[in-house]
């Protein structure tokens, strides 16, 4: 028993990726205009792991609600995925929708499903973080919105 006791000390507690510190200028509530109404929350969860949205949007008259849970995934007993990836959760609908998030200098890409994906979403920051210019492309469609800080 006290062989378990020594290799308990000796394991690393898990910490969040690194990566996910990119994501920390989405912090906050914003609200939505353009193509998209509405206001969405971003907040961490305990640990640092993920990020939750909370999102109550309206789009062409068809409310759009849910949560979205933003982390690398890491299924029982494999490393954690390369990828931040998320989980779309529709209250409207039921959908559960997939998604791969990237950050970086030029701002926020989306992709829907798997990174490289005919459907994706391009977001600019201003300068100051506390805007966002989001134009989304898909199939058959797309739409432009702005995304503004207020809290």
């Amino acid at each position: 028993m006290a062989g378990n006791d020594n290799a308990r000390t000796a394991r690393q507690t898990p910490k969040p990726n690194p990566d996910l510190k990119g994501l920390e200028k989405l912090i906050g509530t914003w609200k939505v205009s353009g193509g998209l109404q509405g206001t969405n929350t971003f907040e961490w969860t305990e640990g640092g792991f993920f990020l939750i949205q909370r999102f109550d949007f309206e789009r062409d008259g068809h409310p759009i609600k849910g949560i979205e849970i933003i982390g690398h995934e890491q299924k029982f007993g494999e490393e954690p995925s390369k990828e931040i990836k998320t989980r779309v959760y529709s209250f409207m609908d039921g959908m559960t929708l997939d998604y791969v998030y990237e950050m970086d200098d030029e701002g926020l890409t989306i992709w829907m499903d798997k990174k490289g994906s005919s459907g994706y979403m391009k977001g600019t920051f201003s300068d100051d973080g506390n805007t966002m210019n989001v134009e989304w492309f898909y199939p058959g469609g797309g739409y432009k919105a702005t995304a503004t800080k207020v809290k």
